[in-house]
């Protein structure tokens, strides 16, 4: 049906695509849409997704001998956790590249959100429309011209910004839902801020120490230390702690949970200045020290052993810390390596049992955490240790590879069975071994974050922005004077309910009468785009004068 001479287009067909971007333009483009709200939310949405790892699989700043576990339990995925990083997550290239595009991205959008903020609170309320019938909640009330001073007032004691735009009357309220969302996002990113520079100048520090002894941060005594990329080992405090007593309560009265921890008390005293005063720590009760926060993190048993060979020459006397974990009730697994002093070299591995019960299977099981009735049981292995091999090894681990077992369940001889207080003999006449008492160990964790005190008034901060963001209104109100009298309506800015009820209101305050409800004019319900009303009176009986009309 188009005429022989029409033209689509007069532009050449190469052009039809749009203009070309060129650098600038795609830069720009990216920008944008790195910057753009939807995003920042993916982003975070990758973050939260990207610290699951980091919960589900051992880290060696926090868990290093559960790292050791791990791989050895799975050797045939030790490559995929090396070539993810999954035991190094938060400090690996692929979760900080996310970290700084959310910085990026959030700074972006909130920046500019802020300018385009600051500009619409310094700016007047709007004008009067045309036909407040549109709006919602309109109603009319009696008054004149004269009335809408009284009205601005009014307007002002509820806490609403106005304007006077000749006979009526614009009011604004509700800002602070703007400002907090912006103080919502801004938290984040001071958070986020926070926590990098805390890993950067913080450090953190674990120690196993057995009742009776001691360590000191300065020096090689902790058994792990992880320090952020501006913080050395020379920048460490200087004090000491000593484990005076690891006071643990059990339920004993309730037949449900007996043997459940009730309570955990390490009693310490700590070197600081040359001055030694006591302290405590308990659980989620860190003991804060020369800006450091000392917590206890887990405990456990330490049998004394002491080990002869066959002249009766002590060759090994020392405490050694079981790993408990085997069960509920205190089970722990532990090594004791004898590389000199005897006529071959031996390994020891075994449990120990704080309340020691044997089963109908004849093995041994622990029925309650505490101490009631100790029992050692020990496996002797012969042979090559492994210690000159220049690999370092777990003092936790026993590699029996190279080793033969002359005492345990595959072995020719039982395994050992020593109670407190007793000597047995080891197999093929290598010596004795005593079991002369146990105690407690505790495993203090030594934690500095410089940045906890911002990252905390971020989250108070996020949860004050966000509540505001969801609590406050943002709703125009306008009253204007017509020969019908002074008309009432308002418009929300987003969700607001109680919209309709902030009109009435109004409008009994205007009218003088706040016990009388409001007559209502027209559908309060209809949107501002809505067409107009007709141009004939209702037939619901409202007066011939309704501004409508």
């Amino acid at each position: 049906m188009r005429p022989s001479d029409h033209v689509d287009s007069t532009a050449p067909a190469e052009a039809t695509g749009g203009p070309r971007l060129g650098p600038i333009g795609w830069l720009r483009f990216a920008w944008r849409q790195l910057t753009s709200m939807r995003t920042a939310i993916v982003l975070l949405l990758m973050l939260a997704l990207a610290a699951v790892p980091g919960s589900l699989v051992p880290q060696r700043s926090s868990d290093p001998n559960g790292v050791i576990a791990v791989r050895d339990a799975n050797p045939d995925l030790v490559w995929l956790y090396d070539a993810l990083q999954l035991h190094d997550v938060y400090t690996s290239p692929w979760f900080s590249a996310i970290v700084i595009l959310l910085l990026v991205s959030l700074v972006g959008c909130v920046i500019p959100r802020m300018r385009h903020h600051w500009a619409a609170m310094r700016s007047r309320p709007p004008r009067t429309p045309a036909r407040l019938s549109r709006l919602v909640g309109f109603q009319t009330v009696p008054g004149d011209a004269a009335d809408v001073e009284r009205a601005e007032g009014v307007l002002k004691r509820l806490g609403y910004r106005t304007e006077r735009y000749a006979d009526s009357v614009s009011a604004e309220r509700g800002y602070l839902r703007e400002t907090g969302n912006l103080v919502f996002h801004g938290s984040i990113v001071v958070i986020v801020v926070a926590i990098v520079a805390g890993s950067g100048f913080g450090f953190q520090s674990q120690r196993l120490v057995v009742e009776g002894e001691g360590f000191s941060l300065a020096g090689a005594s902790l058994d792990t230390l992880t320090t952020g990329q501006f913080v050395s080992a020379d920048d460490l405090p200087a004090f000491g702690v000593h484990l005076d007593e690891l006071d643990v309560v059990y339920e004993t009265e309730n037949p449900d949970a007996i043997g459940q921890p009730i309570d955990f008390t390490a009693f310490v005293e700590v070197t600081e200045d040359g001055e030694t005063h006591p302290g405590q720590i308990r659980v989620n009760e860190p003991l804060q020290v020369q800006g450091s926060d000392l917590y206890l993190i887990s405990n456990g048993y330490a049998p004394e052993v002491t080990v002869t060979n066959a002249e009766g020459t002590v060759v090994f006397d020392e405490i050694v810390p079981f790993l408990a974990g085997e069960d509920p009730n205190m089970s722990s697994l532990g090594v004791i390596k004898l590389p000199d002093g005897l006529a071959e070299q031996v390994g020891l591995q075994g449990f120990f049992y704080p309340s020691a019960a044997q089963l109908d299977t004849g093995a041994y099981a622990s029925y309650f955490p505490d101490v009631l009735n100790p029992l050692l049981t020990l496996q002797v292995y012969t042979g090559d240790l492994g210690l000159d091999s220049g690999v370092p090894q777990s003092v936790y681990q026993l590699d029996t590879e190279d080793m033969t077992q002359v005492a345990g369940r595959d072995a020719p001889e039982p395994p050992l069975l020593i109670g407190p207080g007793e000597t047995v003999d080891l197999p093929d006449g290598l010596g004795t071994i005593s079991f002369d008492g146990v105690r407690r160990y505790a495993v203090i964790d030594v934690h500095r974050d410089v940045t906890q005190g911002w990252v905390l008034a971020g989250a108070i901060a996020l949860v004050a922005g966000l509540l505001a963001s969801l609590l406050i209104p943002r709703r125009r109100l306008w009253v204007k004077a017509t020969d019908a009298g002074l008309e009432v309506a308002g418009l929300a800015r987003g969700e607001d309910p109680r919209l309709e009820s902030a009109v009435d209101d109004l409008a009994r305050r205007l009218r003088g009468d706040d016990d009388a409800p409001a007559a209502r004019q027209g559908d309060g319900r209809a949107s501002p785009g809505a067409a107009d009303a007709s141009d004939e009176p209702p037939s619901t009986g409202e007066p011939a004068g309704d501004p409508r009309a």
